[in-house]
């Protein structure tokens, strides 16, 4: 009996509390949604471009190491560290006293077969000496000639001079050092252009084509870009990396560039015009996207859309939005469709800066 009384009171007290919480003549009212502040963008068309990202090392144009032909003494210097040299400008003299004193043999015996020849050619045409003599003294005339020729190769083996124009390295030798052939001298750069090689995975392979423009960018300059355009592809992929050398020219008429630097490549396969959002409009639901419009009586609206390219901090509209439409970028979580919101427009940005450093998807 006790037990039951007890129940009965604790029923009772829950009783009053709820009519204490819930009074019978209030009715609940449901209190609607505030109206959210929403930054929208327009949908625009800009000019997007297709890339291929990669990091190349830059090459001379045209590179040598500067070396004798022969085994001798340097007896003069014409050049310093760094010096811009013309073709065919002397370096280094080596020591010649021999081969000049050959030349001027050779030209001795040329020259006294050459007399010699001119007084018996009358006599030949009289018929006084035989053409056979004649003859030998021709023999004897080219053979001088060629010793003359190979005295004034061995002279000029003697003169070390440029092949090409182009920019020297440092100086490895001294006056007075025994040079022998593979003897470093120093090494000659063609640097006025610069040739960047630089690795593509083998599925671009159809998009690769001489001509298409390449954009660079050194460690050394980071805010400077290096224009160029591609001159040859490798005719083989390497089977270890499934890549294939891509090799692309760049102007360098200031000489900032040098060869080895490692530079960050951008091969442009295409470029056009698009539909753009900035990628914060973006709503990903499993494997569909949607966005949220803001219509004409700022009511939000729910819709589906295909995408193309990415960039950092932007993509491309396939199909779903047109352009002009009002896209809401920031405050998607705030709202659902048919919210009523209040507009903001964002701050316009340039869809070429914001890409430019961007990476490609």
């Amino acid at each position: 009996m006790k037990k039951i009384i007890i129940t009965l009171i604790l029923i009772s007290l829950a009783f009053l509390a709820y009519q204490k919480l819930y009074p019978a003549n209030e009715t609940l009212v449901k209190k609607p949604r505030p109206i959210a502040n929403v930054v929208v963008a327009k949908a625009a068309i800009e000019p997007i471009r297709d890339e291929v990202e990669a990091l190349g090392t830059s090459k001379a144009n045209e590179s040598v190491t500067v070396t004798p032909k022969v085994t001798e003494v340097a007896t003069a210097l014409f050049f310093d560290d760094g010096d811009v040299v013309k073709k065919g400008q002397q370096l280094v003299q080596l020591q010649d006293r021999e081969q000049l004193a050959r030349v001027t043999a050779a030209k001795v015996r040329v020259n006294e077969h050459m007399r010699e020849l001119d007084r018996i050619r009358s006599l030949v045409t009289n018929q006084t000496i035989a053409e056979l003599e004649r003859d030998r003294l021709q023999t004897l005339i080219d053979t001088a000639k060629a010793e003359l020729a190979q005295a004034s190769s061995a002279l000029n083996d003697r003169q070390i001079s440029a092949p090409f124009e182009g920019r020297l390295g440092l100086r490895q030798i001294s006056v007075g050092s025994l040079l022998s052939p593979g003897t470093v001298i120093t090494t000659l750069d063609d640097i006025s252009v610069i040739k960047l090689d630089f690795s593509v995975p083998e599925r671009f392979l159809p998009s690769l084509a001489v001509g298409k423009n390449v954009e660079a960018t050194a460690m050394a300059f980071p805010d400077e870009l290096f224009s160029g355009k591609v001159i040859s592809i490798d005719s083989r992929v390497n089977p270890t990396t499934r890549a294939v050398i891509v090799r692309a020219e760049l102007p360098n008429p200031k000489h900032r560039l040098l060869p080895g630097m490692l530079m960050k490549v951008k091969l442009i396969k295409e470029s056009r015009d698009a539909l753009i959002l900035p990628e914060s409009a973006i709503i990903p639901i499993q494997d569909r996207h949607y966005v949220y419009l803001v219509d004409g009586d700022d009511k939000v609206v729910k819709r589906e859309v295909h995408l193309g390219l990415r960039k950092r901090g932007w993509v491309e509209i396939l199909d779903g939005i047109n352009l002009g439409e009002q896209v809401v970028i920031r405050g998607i979580l705030k709202v659902r469709p048919g919210d009523k919101v209040k507009v903001q427009f964002s701050e316009k940005f340039s869809f070429l800066e914001n890409a430019k450093v961007g990476p490609t998807v």
